[in-house]
């Protein structure tokens, strides 16, 4: 082991300590900053909640995520887009809900003085796309990028999702939300995942449509949709024994998660609407076949409505094991037409789905990689022909997929070496450690 100079000197004795102190304190009496210098640097290391370093073989592992997750995407007909991370909050703002609102950090264009957003979702940028670039008929389109949130969702929620989905426009039937589907659990299944994806369905279009039957005010409607988020059964009895059609809005929350008996409970006027017809099959079509094509834990929930001001049809999110936030958050919404200025305005149908990457490092894995390093007294004695050998075979070994270290001295080792490469017999020979 090696010496350095400054642990071969004698150390300072008492005296010339005090005299040091005291000259620090002087120091810092004359310039008031450098007496926190050493706090501020310490606080300065530190990360807000919600927001955390993703390092090493993590950092590994989620980039290898995302690759595989995008390929995939990309190989059933998805075009890959990378919007910016800013926008003039006209455009991204336009038409979002309030909890994005609250979600989206605000700052001020130093060109223009205009405001602008740090996006929080990656979906209103794809609106924004489709209505230039989209055309009129079917589009497809796939992203994966990072978003900023102004609070985390949920307790231990991350501030900085790596969000990636897909997108498809200009499709009205349900054929769009079950490749959707299919696309979602192709990709999950190349993954080496140690837990099952459970998928949680439900319809904003049936209350909806009976909001309007009823013809409910937006306090009436506010209050039912904060009932159903809180399950508060009692107080939905009590309110709905006032409302127009409340035995069927109450009947949504009690046997909602029964799509047959649901249908069975509600009132004539709700059985004969084509609207809650057609969201009721397309609800039980979408679960068989989940269950028959991806044997997949289903369960449905007609007061999901979360997304009630965004979405406009099917809404499904994904659960890994018990976790209380989902992985994937998916469903119907309305695009812009593209086109001629008249049209813009015009809605235009469209589906996709949404996951944070970072939520899969903890239920995948990779394959262990073979690290190796080349041994140094070798490396430092070979001849030039020896070392136009050895770089070729390295460079054989990392395209095949290997990492190997040419180390710079006798101490650059990398962690979790399996393998040295070492000068045997005349030759360069890989061997296990």
């Amino acid at each position: 082991m090696s010496v350095s100079p400054d642990f071969a000197k004698p150390a300072p004795s008492n005296t010339t300590n005090q005299a040091a102190t005291q000259h620090a304190n002087d120091a810092a009496a004359s310039t008031p900053y450098l007496s926190h210098f050493s706090s501020d640097v310490a606080n300065s290391w530190l990360l807000p909640d919600g927001v955390v370093d993703v390092l090493f073989e993590d950092a590994h592992k989620q980039e290898v995520l995302r690759h595989q997750l995008t390929k995939q995407l990309i190989s059933h007909g998805y075009q890959l887009v990378n919007p910016p991370m800013i926008e003039f909050t006209e455009s991204l703002l336009s038409g979002a809900s309030e909890d994005l609102k609250r979600q989206t950090f605000k700052i001020i264009d130093q060109l223009t003085g205009r405001l602008m957003g740090l996006r929080a979702d990656i979906t209103p940028q794809i609106l924004r796309i489709d209505a230039h670039h989209g055309g009129t008929g079917i589009a497809r389109y796939c992203y994966a990028g990072d978003v900023i949130h102004t609070l985390p969702s949920g307790l231990f929620g991350s501030r900085t999702p790596l969000q990636l989905g897909a997108e498809i426009f200009g499709c009205a039937s349900l054929a769009a939300d079950i490749e959707l589907i299919d696309v979602l659990f192709t990709m999950v299944n190349t993954l080496n995942m140690s837990a099952a994806l459970h998928i949680d369905l439900g319809h904003v279009a049936i209350f909806k449509r009976l909001a309007e039957l009823a013809q409910l005010s937006d306090h009436d409607t506010e209050q039912l949709m904060h009932l159903y988020a809180n399950k508060n059964l009692p107080e939905l009895k009590r309110v709905c024994q006032s409302l127009p059609l409340g035995d069927d809005f109450y009947a949504l929350a009690r046997f909602g998660h029964d799509i047959t008996n649901l249908l069975a409970r509600l009132s004539e006027t709700a059985q004969q609407d084509t609207q809650v017809a057609t969201a009721i099959n397309e609800l039980q079509r979408l679960k068989t076949h989940l269950q028959e094509q991806w044997q997949c834990p289903v369960s449905i929930d007609v007061t999901e409505l979360s997304g009630y001001h965004y979405h406009t049809g099917i809404v499904f999110n994904g659960y890994i094991n018990s976790e209380t936030q989902p992985l994937v958050r998916g469903g119907r919404f309305d695009g812009m037409q593209s086109g001629n200025q008249l049209a813009i305005n015009q809605p235009r149908e469209a589906t996709g789905f949404s996951m944070d990457v970072s939520r899969l490092l903890a239920h995948t894995q990779l394959e262990a990689p073979i690290i190796v390093l080349v041994d140094y007294e070798a490396l430092s004695r070979a001849s030039q022909e020896k070392m136009q050998t050895l770089l070729q075979q390295v460079e054989s070994l990392r395209q095949q997929g290997y990492r190997v270290t040419m180390p710079l001295d006798i101490a650059d080792c990398p962690v979790g070496m399996t393998h040295r490469l070492s000068f045997v017999d005349n030759h360069w020979q890989l061997q296990n450690i």
